[in-house]
């Protein structure tokens, strides 16, 4: 049974501990700094508390001393110190985060001598899109665009933005704040967050896209100099953008994004009805036409152990949970840094947790 340390006891911390709890592979400790959300942490013969102000560097070294692997579903800010003290100890590291400097940082450990693996972006987007995309580029002699979609919504939206917080607060300010990246011609860019703003329909229903930081992950570098276009965008229903363009620029809550986590977090109820959607299209040559393929799947909150989890909180989970468990039986390198995009799809979607992401029965009968 392999020690497992998870950072961070929230909403994805939680479901994190109550899958691996569910194996007998697995003992997990989750560790926060909060007694309120250890409070909420389901324990058993394989999941303990932890309290643990993770900012203290001998706090965390000495909690990490002895296990196989650290998971840091901690708040963007925490896993640069997180995943030096994995370093240090002789631990894997994996993580969820969005945060662009953060994963460099990362890279940066692992190509200093790393003597464990160390594979950030293990979530939904960066994540599984990233694992998505890949697949589908191998099936082309050459590649044009590749356009990535994906998005947390509430089922039923009910104000003004079409919007329920699903995940982390911290994680969509930044996302929505920081520059984005993408290819462009060819050329690796920056571009603006909120921006380049466009309406598609999946199902008979209407959704927006605009840029967001982070969702690409390695993909830039990976791609660079073999792709013509490629770009990441998040969906949202109609209006959101809009109105978060006025939040962060017109009243400069991006220069007070405490104010607007506040702000957010007091007006936006949590909701547990939500839908997670991956819609990815790569187009190249393919013996010599220009082919087009798409991967495009819903994701529903579902009872997870007897407790019902949001689709954000199944999806995220299971990714970095079906990640750890291809680590451990040898599917991915032991040592230095591990891209989302070297993880095949099809050990992901056979993985026991990645199933999560499969199609339903019914999905395929319509199909």
């Amino acid at each position: 049974m392999k020690k497992i340390m998870v950072a961070g006891a929230g909403k994805i911390g939680s479901a994190i501990a109550a899958l691996l709890g569910a194996t007998r592979d697995y003992s997990v400790t989750v560790a926060d700094a909060s007694p309120a959300a250890l409070a909420g942490i389901k324990t058993g013969p394989r999941v303990q508390r932890l309290a643990l102000d993770i900012s203290d560097p001998a706090a965390l070294h000495a909690a990490l001393a002895g296990q196989y692997a650290v998971l840091s579903a901690a708040p963007f800010h925490l896993t640069t110190q997180i995943a030096e003290a994995a370093v240090a100890e002789g631990v894997h590291y994996l993580d969820l985060t969005e945060d662009v400097a953060s994963t460099r940082r990362v890279k940066e450990l692992a190509a200093a001598g790393a003597r464990t693996a160390l594979i950030p972006q293990c979530g939904l987007a960066p994540g599984f899109a990233s694992i998505v995309a890949a697949d589908l580029c191998r099936r082309f002699d050459s590649l044009h665009s590749v356009r990535m979609r994906v998005g947390a919504l509430p089922q039923f939206p009910s104000n003004a933005l079409n919007y329920n917080l699903t995940w982390s607060t911290d994680g969509v300010i930044n996302e929505y704040c920081e520059p984005c990246e993408a290819i462009v011609e060819g050329v690796l860019r920056q571009v603006p967050p909120l921006a380049e703003h466009e309406e598609f329909s999946l199902d008979g229903v209407t959704y927006e896209a605009f840029n967001t930081s982070g969702g690409l992950g390695t993909l830039c570098e990976t791609l660079q100099g073999k792709v013509t276009h490629l770009n990441y965008k998040t969906i949202r229903y109609p209006g959101h953008a809009a109105i978060m363009k006025v939040l962060l620029n017109d009243l400069r809550l991006r220069e007070r994004r405490h104010v607007l986590k506040d702000l957010l977090e007091n007006a936006l109820p949590v909701t547990l009805q939500d839908v997670v959607i991956v819609f990815v299209t790569v187009s190249g040559q393919r013996e010599g036409r220009l082919m087009q393929e798409t991967y495009a799947h819903k994701v529903y909150s579902q009872v997870v152990d007897g407790v019902l989890r949001s689709a954000i909180q199944v999806t995220t989970a299971s990714g970095i949970c079906a990640v750890l468990d291809l680590l451990a039986t040898g599917r991915l390198p032991a040592r230095g840094f591990v891209r989302q995009e070297e993880i095949a799809l099809g050990d992901f979607l056979a993985n026991r947790f990645g199933r999560a992401y499969a199609e339903h029965p019914a999905e395929r009968a319509a199909a």
